[in-house]
């Protein structure tokens, strides 16, 4: 039996990738760095070993599979390729792996990890399924009809894949230390589209999607009356948001989502246009209401009188998004934003929006920009954003007890970096204190 290496399978990807063939009856090991990472958890629950990176990992008769991340100089890439190994970069892995599916790739600029999770949920409630999800939470079947994964727009990596469908959330500028403008993503979105094989599930209340030109049908979804799939009469209520869905103008159904927020809708509105497209019941496809949610997407949690979110967003229309959600779900609270910026690239080119989006919450805290290892700093730094948003203040790891005078407030803590050592150091300095405020 072969046994499958991840080289970095503490990567959200890669570990998601490893759930899979392990679940699918694989013998699969990885390495990575010392440094505990959120995802090692599951791997260890199932006692799936991973090792310091050594070359000595590489033996003969292995698969090798290699994060995005790495490069050929990575002493175990190496050491495979000298062994004439079968060598696998992830996205070309996952390009073959799918085949044996009906494959559902969602991709988009935002949203992708929560459609992926709700869409996985969903199909999971009724059909054996596989699913690779980007918060690193990975699910395999031996008899799965489906496999939905979430594709990544990054470096073109989604152009590995030749998905049965695709759901696309939107078009729109990020990573740019790779992408020149909106038109080379517009671009790169539209190779994929062609790559389609059955059909193409998109929200049409997004300009550039609507350009697509495609070999396969498109269904849209929005809240435009254009769509194909529309979302009317859209309340929160105390158990999420509840809304009423027309197809091509006739009512169909009504469906309540634990969550709140537009994007929130826009999201389960794909979900239900593809499942709806694969001849699912309207009762099973509602079972959208016991979504738990994805790991590090508006994950809350009580802290004394505070109510703590942790959430990945790193761009500003999902900051902006992350806090609406917070405004409808704690209208009474008043919202702190504690933000990370994720690469000098990103914040450069988008320093204002930032600002602005940042705005929209009562009192803003700001973390130093967290680098990444494939740019150049320049002269940048945390204090242009700062004099961007009036009032707003610096924090630092060693000095965060003064979130604590927030009273009955919702501190959220938003980046694609390290911020949960913000967040931990909080929570760690505040413990056993009392945190009401009496």
């Amino acid at each position: 039996m072969t046994t499958y290496h991840f080289i970095g399978i503490k990567g959200t990807g890669m570990s998601a990738l490893a759930h899979i063939l392990h679940d699918s009856g694989e013998r699969v090991q990885g390495s990575d760095v010392e440094k505990r990472f959120f995802t090692q958890t599951m791997l260890e629950q199932k006692n799936i070993p991973f090792f310091p990176f050594s070359k000595d990992n590489i033996k003969d008769g292995m698969t090798v599979i290699a994060g995005n991340a790495f490069s050929d100089n990575h002493p175990e890439i190496k050491a495979a390729k000298q062994l004439g190994l079968k060598f696998y970069w992830y996205h070309e892995f996952l390009g073959e792996w799918l085949k044996q599916y009906t494959s559902i790739a969602v991709t988009g600029a935002h949203g992708k990890t929560s459609t992926t999770g709700l869409l996985a949920h969903v199909l999971g409630e009724t059909y054996p399924i596989s699913s690779l999800i980007g918060d690193g939470t990975g699910e395999g079947h031996v008899d799965s009809k489906y496999f939905v994964f979430e594709a990544c727009e990054y470096r073109r990596h989604f152009l590995a894949y030749e998905p049965d469908y695709a759901v696309m959330t939107n078009i729109d500028f990020d990573h740019p230390d790779y992408f020149r403008n909106i038109d080379d993503v517009f671009d790169a979105f539209q190779s994929m589209a062609d790559q389609v094989k059955k059909g193409i599930i998109a929200c049409g209340d997004d300009e550039k999607l609507q350009q697509l030109k495609t070999k396969v049908p498109v269904m849209y979804y929005g809240f435009a009356d254009t769509n194909d799939f529309q979302a009317k009469h859209i309340n929160a209520t105390a158990d999420g948001t509840t809304f009423d869905v027309f197809v091509r103008n006739e009512f169909y159904d009504t469906f309540t989502i634990p969550m709140y927020g537009n994007h929130h809708v826009l999201n389960a509105l794909a979900v239900i246009a593809i499942c709806h497209y694969e001849g699912m019941k309207a009762t099973d496809i509602k079972k959208l209401n016991t979504f738990q949610g994805v790991k590090r997407r508006f994950s809350e949690r009580q802290h004394g009188d505070q109510m703590i979110i942790d959430d990945y967003a790193h761009h500003p229309k999902e900051i902006a998004a992350t806090i609406e959600s917070a405004r409808k779900k704690y209208p009474e609270q008043s919202v702190i934003a504690v933000f990370q910026p994720h690469t000098f690239t990103r914040t450069k080119t988008f320093l204002q929006e930032f600002a602005d989006s940042l705005n929209e919450a009562d009192h803003v805290y700001l973390c130093d920009i967290f680098s990444s290892a494939r740019e150049d700093i320049g002269e940048l730094t945390i204090k242009d954003l700062q004099q961007l948003i009036p009032g707003s203040q610096l924090l630092d790891v060693t000095d965060v007890h003064h979130l604590a005078q927030h009273k009955q407030a919702v501190l959220i803590f938003m980046g694609a970096g390290d911020i949960q050592k913000f967040e931990e150091a909080y929570i760690s300095s505040t413990l056993g204190k009392d945190m009401t405020g009496s």
